[in-house]
Formats: C-alpha cells, sequence, structure tokens
C-alpha cells in the first residue's frame, strides 16, 4: 500500500450492536459524502457492557462501561476514531484523548413504548414498565408512584421485542436511538422534555480521537455542528461539576435558540420525592456563565445533598 493510501484511510471504531453501528455508518457515510477520496473502514469492538448484559447497569459501575475497550484502541493506534452515544461517554476521558466532532443531534426526547398502545396515565395500578435508567425512574415516579420496573438490557430491538412478548407493559427508550434503528414506528409518544427530561448528551453523538491528530480533525470538520457542540458541551460540562457519577439521577437538556443558550436541568432523589430543578437563558458566546448559573442555582437548591443521599 503506497503512503499516500495509509494517508487518506480513517479505521473508524464502534460497538457492534445494532444501533452503535447504525450510528457509526450515519457518519462514515456522511465522511465519504464530503472527502469520496477518503478510505474508510469500521472496526467492531466489543466493551465490557456488551459483555454483561444480565446486571442493571448502576450494579456494574456505568462510567466507562460502553467506551474504555474503544479508548485503549485509539490509544494503540487500531483505530482512529470512536463513535460514541454522547450520553455514555465519560466527561473525563483518558490522557491524549478529546472529542474531535458533535454531529448534528437527533431527537434528544425519550420515548414511550408499549404493547398496547396504552398512555403511561392509563395504565392499570402496580404496572411494570422496563428501564434501568435511574433517571427514568425517577420521572416516572413523580407522575406515577406506584409504578415497579424491571431491567431491559440488550440491543433496542431486542428491548421492543421484550416489551411485545409481556417483560412490562411498556418502556421508555431514546427517541434518537429508535429513529437511527429505524424503529420508530413503534413509539406510542415522545415524552416531551417538560414531562421527562433527557439525560445529558442524549441524541448526539460524540466522535473521539486522539488529540493531536489534525488529519482526522480536519476531515471531521464536514461533519461537525457548532450548535450540537455547544448545547452538549454545556450539558457535559454541568454534569462534570456535579460530580453525580452513574448513582443519581441527572438530567439536563440545553438548545441554542437564536443567540441564546437554553438550557435545563433537574436533579432528583431515586424515588422521585425530592428535586431540585434550574433553568437559565444566556448568550451562547459565553456558555461558562450559562454552566456556573445552572450548577449555582442547583446547589442552592440541595442538589449537592440529593446526590450523596443517592451514593449511599
Amino acid at each position: 500500500m503506497s503512503t499516500s493510501a495509509v494517508r487518506d484511510t480513517l479505521v473508524v471504531g464502534t460497538r457492534g450492536s445494532l444501533l452503535a453501528r447504525a450510528q457509526t455508518r450515519w457518519v462514515v457515510d456522511r465522511l465519504r459524502e464530503s472527502h469520496p477520496q477518503l478510505g474508510l473502514r469500521i472496526e467492531i469492538i466489543t466493551t465490557t457492557g456488551d459483555r454483561q448484559q444480565r446486571r442493571p447497569l448502576p450494579q456494574i459501575g456505568g462510567k466507562g462501561l460502553f467506551t474504555g475497550e474503544l479508548e485503549q484502541a485509539l490509544l494503540d493506534g487500531s483505530i482512529d476514531l470512536a463513535v460514541h452515544s454522547a450520553k455514555d461517554l465519560p466527561t473525563a476521558m483518558r490522557g491524549g484523548l478529546g472529542i474531535l466532532a458533535f454531529p448534528v443531534r437527533e431527537d434528544p426526547r425519550d420515548a414511550w413504548v408499549a404493547a398496547a398502545g396504552l398512555a403511561l396515565e392509563d395504565l392499570p395500578p402496580g404496572s411494570v414498565v422496563g428501564t434501568t435508567s435511574l433517571r427514568r425512574q425517577a420521572q416516572l415516579l413523580m407522575r406515577r408512584g406506584d409504578l415497579t420496573f424491571v431491567g431491559l438490557r440488550g440491543n433496542v430491538d431486542t428491548r421492543i421485542r421484550k416489551i411485545h412478548r409481556g417483560d412490562c407493559a411498556g418502556a421508555v427508550l431514546a427517541m434518537a436511538g429508535l429513529n437511527r434503528a429505524g424503529l420508530s414506528h413503534h413509539v406510542t409518544y415522545p415524552f416531551e422534555p417538560a414531562v421527562m427530561l433527557p439525560a445529558p448528551g442524549q441524541g448526539a453523538l460524540a466522535v473521539q480521537g486522539r488529540n493531536e491528530d489534525e488529519r482526522a480533525r480536519e476531515y471531521l470538520r464536514a461533519v461537525h455542528d457548532e450548535s450540537t457542540a455547544a448545547a452538549v458541551g454545556c450539558e457535559r460540562a454541568i454534569l462534570e461539576q456535579l460530580d453525580a457519577g452513574c448513582r443519581a439521577p441527572v438530567a439536563i437538556l440545553a438548545s441554542v435558540v437564536g443567540t441564546d443558550l437554553r438550557c435545563e436541568a433537574l436533579v432528583t432523589d431515586l424515588r422521585g420525592q425530592r428535586c431540585v430543578r434550574a433553568s437559565a437563558s444566556l448568550p451562547v458566546a459565553d456558555p461558562v456563565a450559562v454552566v456556573n448559573r445552572i450548577v449555582s442555582d442547583l446547589r442552592a437548591g440541595g442538589a449537592e445533598e440529593i446526590i450523596a443521599a443517592c451514593r449511599q
């Protein structure tokens, strides 16, 4: 292989799930459209989270479960880029690595999927809902304190099959994942953020690479979206300052509206009985001000005490 051929080839790493492969193909297709001369190869990498499908995510740690092996592959040079769901990527990354691009964000909302098409409000008392997300559980309990929950791990298509075979009355899944996997026809209805505030980074992809890899960074300019970067960067910065880990329900959604960066955040206890909300809308040119306002208001409302109690 010639030197020029090696120079114009990128190896893109991804998890092997249906959704991970679909979103990686989307990024690769956008790169091919913008750079027809660029050679692109997808490398499937199995992560710790993929191998441990039987245990709920909060029990096995959460941070880095779906990213550690991909980060190692970046560091040892076996791949050039890794495509992640932004909400899976820890705010603290290994030295030398960074997010080189945020593609345009998909729908960040959560969706209600019920086999019988029943609305959440119409479920019989004590119904079982499928989700291992503490954030989703807490917000559901705010509306329906009688609900119980069952873990629903696996690929998004596997989760939908479990719903239809009766493992639960319904489940909460990410709209973005359903859209990307071509499964949105299963959605009963999406939850508006006022009802179910999403996880930080939900609906967004993060393309990770080596910080010094200017060649990859230049190619990725074609898929990078500044508004998504501003919004998700704000959400991740708030999450980092709160240091909530994976054991406290934290929901954050930011968006660029005109010249403003608008953000809403929620911290709640595990039963949805105590919560604190904060919102801000300030110029997008000063994202640090938005982050500081939100974090300050959350702390003033007792967010740190709620998080500490969840850890216990």
